[in-house]
């Protein structure tokens, strides 16, 4: 953050600014539903009203319809006012901030000490999913036959998302007759996520981000195929896929998910949205048994720092991207993309796990879960047993599972040269289809297109790493000088047909998440 971030913060031009896509705090990002003792002591900053007598001002708001057509403008100061007259109340010196007018973010400008809390919203304003079951149940049944149609085609899981979804809808068809409209008026018109890319956009997408992005479209084919049965929404409405997009990203962009739920609760938090992402963060949010919402520092913060929360892994860039539709440039690595290796309990014993099987962004290296993965699955999988060795592929497994580190080694160290070719093949093959990607772009329109830009920033950031891979491969392959001296030994190396794998088409289900 640059030394001007005080003059600016404080300038309202800077605070207010239109036209505005600012990512808000994650719908995945994990908190604690309920403060711990400890960070009940640090809430002094700020002292909350209580949930009991917290008086919303319910008049109406007297702003026309709410415009949610990607080119209009976010509208902050009314925001703020509405906050600050329920009850929301922020630490002095934490503003909301644009460099650009494009991006808006939590800042301090002051010097906040860890463990301070800066941030309390009313459970009265918070849109917990939990609390919307109830009152949408209420209101029609078909709330409840939506809900039952979503576990059926095996939804069941979105089913808070979709209350709050349909809560937004309803709040949007009130106009400014909505006690929501200040904030609903805050929320980003125009996204970059999978949800609001073109079809040929999905075209220029790895595989990896290409079935990430399937699956975030697929959330919202099925929402809106739920919210025909529901008779609470127009039936204009319910065919509005602007309108859809609009609702659907404010809930998968900016709710939290309650950790020790796992996802049961899902809760939009007015103000406490504003955080955005970073590797490094500075603040944690959560909620306590009265289901008011905190913000509180997990370090010390200077001044003139953005305060931010993790959106997710910070070494799996693509899901942010599709789920937010943005590039984190300061992710450390990416999953090495190797999506045909079976999900099996042994390969996950072994370490297959996207945050875990990693090519590193800025030296090329390449995780131990990688090296040990590609030479269980792949490497040893192919190997013909013999009396003499025994089942390799097992004693490998046994030793990892046991902590034999030595054994380990000494069976990597016979099938160095198989496993390092194993890994080269996937880098060259999934280098020339980035390439392709790439070319299939240009010249497109950015107007009709306008995802674009962000897709290729995607793209080139895994290129960059996947170049750094290959470089040091190249180099480990030429040191060794070929089969040879890939075994030999006890375990038999020499036995291994390097060329028996095909390459693999890259267009599976994405096999890692859970």
């Amino acid at each position: 953050m640059s030394s001007t971030l005080v003059a600016q913060a404080s300038a309202a031009i800077a605070l207010f600014s239109t036209q505005t896509i600012a990512f808000a705090p994650s719908h995945t990002s994990l908190f604690s539903r309920h403060a711990s003792p400890q960070q009940q002591q640090q809430q002094h900053e700020i002292t909350p009203q209580s949930s009991s007598t917290t008086s919303l001002n319910m008049e109406s708001c007297g702003f026309g319809k709410l415009d949610i057509d990607e080119n209009a403008p976010r509208s902050l100061p009314p925001f703020e006012s509405w906050c600050a007259e329920n009850g929301v109340q922020k630490m002095d010196g934490v503003e909301l901030y644009s460099e650009d007018g494009m991006d808006y973010q939590a800042v301090t400008t002051v010097d906040i000490p860890a463990g301070s809390t800066v941030m309390y919203i009313p459970a009265e304003l918070c849109l917990h999913s939990s609390t919307l079951e109830q009152e949408l149940c209420a209101m029609s049944p078909t709330v409840q036959q939506a809900a039952d149609q979503l576990t059926k085609i095996g939804s069941g899981n979105s089913i808070p998302d979709f209350y709050i979804f349909l809560k937004l809808l309803i709040e949007y068809e009130k106009e400014d007759q909505s006690f929501y409209f200040p904030y609903l008026d805050s929320f980003p018109r125009l996204y970059f996520n999978a949800a609001s890319m073109t079809d040929f956009c999905y075209e220029c997408l790895p595989p990896l981000v290409f079935s990430l992005s399937r699956m975030e479209r697929v959330k919202l084919e099925n929402f809106q195929q739920v919210l025909q049965k529901v008779d609470l929404v127009s039936a204009f409405n319910k065919q509005n896929m602007p309108l859809l997009k609009w609702a659907f990203n404010a809930v998968y962009t900016r709710a939290y998910a309650d950790k020790e739920g796992q996802g049961s609760d899902i809760t939009l938090t007015p103000m406490a949205d504003m955080f955005n992402h970073g590797t490094d963060t500075e603040v944690e949010v959560y909620f306590d048994e009265g289901g008011n919402g905190m913000a509180y520092t997990t370090v010390d913060v200077p001044a003139n720092s953005p305060l931010r929360i993790s959106y997710g892994c910070p070494t799996n860039p693509s899901f942010l991207f599709a789920r937010y539709g943005f590039m984190d440039d300061t992710s450390p690595a990416t999953f090495c993309k190797m999506m045909d290796i079976p999900k099996t309990p042994e390969n996950v014993d072994m370490g297959m796990d996207f945050s875990k099987m990693l090519f590193y962004h800025d030296t090329g290296d390449i995780s131990q879960e990688v090296m040990d993965v590609v030479l269980y699955a792949k490497v040893l999988a192919n190997i013909k047993y013999s009396p003499e060795v025994g089942d390799v592929k097992q004693q490998f497994y046994d030793a990892h599972m046991q902590g034999d580190e030595a054994t380990k080694a000494a069976i990597h160290e016979a099938y160095r040269f198989e496993t390092i070719s194993a890994i080269k093949r996937h880098v060259d093959t999934f280098m020339e289809q980035l390439i392709a990607l790439e070319a299939k772009s240009e010249g497109k329109s950015l107007e009709e297109h306008p995802r674009l830009p962000v897709i290729l920033h995607h793209n080139q950031f895994v290129k960059e790493t996947f170049s750094k891979v290959k470089q040091n491969l190249d180099g480990a392959v030429a040191e060794m000088g070929g089969p040879a001296n890939g075994g030999g030994d006890q375990w038999g190396g020499d036995d291994w047909n390097g060329g028996e794998w095909p390459a693999e088409e890259y267009n599976q289900e994405y096999a890692y998440m859970e």
